[in-house]
């Protein structure tokens, strides 16, 4: 197609037209969006039919979804850990015995189909929570970022964008040293999880922030270094919060606290810290969270797979505390069930109806996942905002019916990842029809990856 130039002269590089398109309040129909440099360049409504060059993206276009919580590796447990029974603790011995089989070659394997099925789930940008940092007994790697360099090629390869966020994991409990599943996590300090940190380069599609494990995993005396790490650097800082009440417990055992009283005590909470799941949480909790402007990301299907418990999310944000979703040990890949769980965990656990419109769901899962990653611009369709969309049919059996104006009410109550037919990054189709542009056969790419480390 003919190029345009915006007024700063960048010239347009591709044009899309939006059968209906979710403008953050409504459902607009005929919206053409002109991208420039991967940014949306220009929004123009009313438009009937594609113009002549533009791609047609027909459904519901949305801002591209944010998954806020992942764990790349877990993927490779779905399906294992459903059979039987058991507790958090008898799960996390399976995932300690896929994360020891792990190389950088695999792992890269495994992250780039794993981001490729995200991908098809129309998610544009994943948070990855990343503390497999060693080789099997803690030896580092020659390159001692091998595997989180392997994690930001894979995201790259799988055409999304990645936060990495290095996480430091030095002990296996209050005052316990890591087991042997462990020392592949362990920096044995933080200082020396800093170190190493520091040396890790993001680029266009990859951003890197810091994690704290949880309070059990990083010794309360080293829970600042992390912090000032992460303030240096204008960092997102996440951390596991009160996801089981054993945490709890043994927190106020060793410090007569409660894990979030712990994190505030030494100067964890802030606007640019997401806490992950915080399920079980007192009142005084719940207000030192909102007030501090800390975040909340709830993963809804990972915390009733582990049968963790409903978190306090109404309670959370109405203290002022952003809410975001993440799919977490990968149960699913589905930011549409993440979202609907959360409301309906909700009615479950109140018996009270409508707790968020579909509108502040869209908003979880998108515009505020985007900022608890580090990408306050993202997540909306707008001139300036990346050129990130996600489009969801409306002609499938799920969402089939319903009028064009509850679009983002069939999307978030009835859509899933099927839905999802075009996914664009960066200006870039990711996703064309249904299908990845990058990596031609995601469910072949998943199956070789998983059986490499179950073989």
């Amino acid at each position: 197609m003919q190029l345009t130039a915006r007024p700063t002269g960048t010239p347009v590089t591709a044009t899309y037209w939006m059968s209906h398109a979710w403008l953050g309040t409504h459902v607009e129909p005929g919206v053409t969006l002109d991208v420039a440099a991967g940014r949306i360049a220009g929004v123009r409504t009313g438009i009937d039919a594609p113009p002549p060059g533009a791609t047609a993206l027909r459904g519901l276009t949305l801002p591209g979804l944010a998954n806020t919580h992942s764990h790349a590796f877990h993927r490779a447990l779905r399906s294992t850990v459903q059979v039987g029974s058991g507790t958090f603790w008898t799960w996390r011995e399976l995932m300690y015995r896929a994360a020891s089989r792990l190389t950088p070659d695999t792992y890269f394997d495994l992250a780039r189909a794993t981001y490729a099925e995200m991908a098809l789930a129309g998610i544009t940008s994943v948070g990855e929570f990343h503390y497999l940092h060693h080789a099997p007994g803690g030896t580092p790697y020659d390159n001692p970022n091998a595997m989180g360099e392997a994690l930001i090629a894979a995201a790259d390869e799988a055409g999304i964008r990645i936060t990495l966020l290095d996480t430091a994991y030095l002990a296996a409990g209050f005052g316990e040293r890591p087991n042997r599943h462990q020392l592949r996590f362990s920096d044995t300090t933080a200082d020396a999880w800093a170190e190493r940190a520091s040396l890790l380069k993001g680029g266009d599609h990859a951003l890197i922030g810091a994690a704290i494990h949880s309070v059990r995993a990083v010794p309360a005396g080293q829970l600042a270094t992390v912090v000032r790490w992460a303030e240096e650097r204008g960092a997102p800082l996440h951390v596991h919060l009160s996801e089981q009440t054993a945490e709890n417990d043994a927190c106020l055992t060793a410090h007569g606290r409660t894990p979030t009283r712990l994190l505030a005590d030494h100067g964890v909470l802030g606007p640019r810290t997401t806490g992950i799941h915080n399920t079980h949480l007192t009142a005084e909790d719940i207000e030192l969270l909102g007030n501090s402007g800390t975040g909340t990301c709830m993963c809804p299907t990972t915390e009733r797979d582990l049968a963790d418990g409903i978190g306090p999310a109404a309670a959370l944000q109405r203290a002022g505390s952003p809410l975001s979703l993440g799919s977490d040990s990968h149960a699913v890949i589905d930011l549409f069930e993440e979202a609907r769980a959360m409301e309906l965990n909700e009615r479950l656990r109140t018996h009270v109806r409508g707790h968020w419109t579909a509108a502040a769901l869209l908003r979880a899962a998108s515009t505020d996942g985007h900022a608890a990653l580090g990408r306050p611009d993202a997540g909306t369709l707008e001139p300036g905002a990346p050129a990130d969309l996600t489009t969801v049919a409306l002609d499938s059996v799920r969402t089939a019916g319903p009028a064009p104006r509850l679009a983002a009410e069939a999307a978030v109550f009835a859509a899933s990842a099927a839905d999802v037919r075009h996914t664009v990054v960066a200006g870039r189709h990711v996703v064309r029809d249904g299908r990845h542009t990058l990596v031609e056969d995601v469910p072949s790419a998943l199956a070789e990856a998983i059986a490499a480390l179950h073989g």
